[in-house]
């Protein structure tokens, strides 16, 4: 991981520390939360790597799941 990777999951961190957190958030808010595009988490959610629930959010477990180091 380079060093704009750990600072942007750090920076993910202390915004995640210092706000109440939603159980579910929208593909912008995901987007948001990743550092990427919404077009790109839509992409992924076409792809069946993000699944919306059934009032068309992200889990908010599958956003963590995605900023955890593979």
């Amino acid at each position: 991981m380079n060093e704009a990777e750990q600072i942007a999951r750090r920076a993910v961190q202390i915004y995640v520390e210092s706000h109440p957190r939603p159980l579910h958030v929208t593909m912008t808010q995901a987007a948001e939360i990743l550092g990427l595009s919404r077009q790109t988490v839509a992409k992924m959610v076409r792809a069946g790597q993000m699944r919306l629930d059934r009032c068309g959010r992200i889990p908010i477990e599958q956003v963590d799941a995605m900023l955890q180091p593979v």
